[in-house]
């Protein structure tokens, strides 16, 4: 296999059974990975969502390939490589089914180390969620999702669709929370969102209870202090813990953040925070008893 340069951050293309996924990839660089982190970005953005390049520090994938991880940022299902093939997009519950493809048919070519945590935003958290509630989401580390709640702040007609991104000013909140330059990388990351997305955006609260109750693995929700399309009161939160089978839940809030969190000036200490959640999944599954750890990902190799 190809050593990566250093700080490299490459393209790459997952086979999801006859699927193109494109995405970027940063390899870990102290040796084999001890994990891989797998972002998944939210509605109407791509991958590079991960990758803020304004401010040293700011992107994921340097983050995490510099603290010993493999940190993958897919395109998600009608996005990038596979808008052509899935003009519509895909249903949450058919995304779900082509992610665990791709992660399988990466997990064939790549060291895994000790398996795939998911880090997602917005609309890619409500995936990784169904990812997770699927027969094989219990080979998963955890997920940790921020931009998601189960209660919406605003009406289901003011949510982003295919012919818009909705209030543009949710999607930021104050614009003194992030660096001047990331408005303009911004531009550059938007990307029309999939129809049936857009037309499933407004079921989410009715969907999540029954998803919920299926995600047997950690999961960490972080609300930005400015988010301003889900509701994140006491009432709210507790109607989001409530329906999850997770043997930890954890919610936190980040100071001087909007919703998008990882372009904004808070990207560092919100990812630093994920990456942190990441280290107590493999905690707890290091300290556990034999018979409690968790399965590998199906077809995962380890390359020398």
């Amino acid at each position: 296999m190809r050593t990566p340069a250093p700080d490299a951050v490459d393209e790459i293309t997952l086979d999801a059974d006859g699927i193109p996924l494109s995405g970027l990839i940063a390899h870990a660089r102290s040796g084999p990975p001890r994990a891989v982190v797998v972002s998944v970005h939210g509605g109407g953005m791509r991958a590079g969502y991960f990758d803020s390049r304004v401010r040293p520090g700011l992107s994921l994938l340097d983050l995490g390939a510099g603290l010993g991880y493999t940190v993958l940022a897919i395109d998600r299902a009608g996005y990038g490589s596979s808008a052509s093939p899935l003009p519509r997009g895909q249903t949450l519950m058919q995304q779900a089914s082509t992610l665990h493809a791709a992660l399988a048919s990466f997990a064939d070519t790549h060291d895994t180390g000790a398996g795939l945590f998911l880090v997602a935003h917005s609309n890619g958290g409500k995936l990784a969620l169904a990812a997770a509630a699927d027969a094989r989401g219990d080979a998963l580390l955890g997920l940790d999702i921020s931009g998601l709640g189960s209660r919406l702040a605003v009406r289901t007609d003011q949510l982003p669709g295919q012919n818009g991104h909705g209030d543009w000013r949710r999607h930021w909140g104050p614009l003194r929370l992030y660096p001047p330059d990331a408005f303009r990388q911004g531009r550059h990351l938007i990307s029309p969102v999939p129809e049936l997305e857009a037309q499933e955006g407004p079921l989410w609260p009715r969907m999540y209870p029954h998803i919920a109750r299926r995600v047997r693995i950690p999961v960490r929700f972080t609300f930005a202090e400015q988010e301003q399309w889900w509701r994140f009161d006491d009432e709210a939160l507790e109607a989001l813990r409530r329906p999850l089978a997770a043997p930890r839940t954890v919610i936190d809030l980040q100071p001087d953040a909007g919703h998008n969190l990882s372009l904004g000036w808070a990207a560092r200490t919100y990812h630093l925070k994920a990456l942190g959640f990441l280290e107590d999944c493999l905690l707890a599954r290091d300290a556990a008893p034999p018979e409690r750890r968790a399965r590998p990902l199906s077809g995962a190799v380890r390359v020398p």
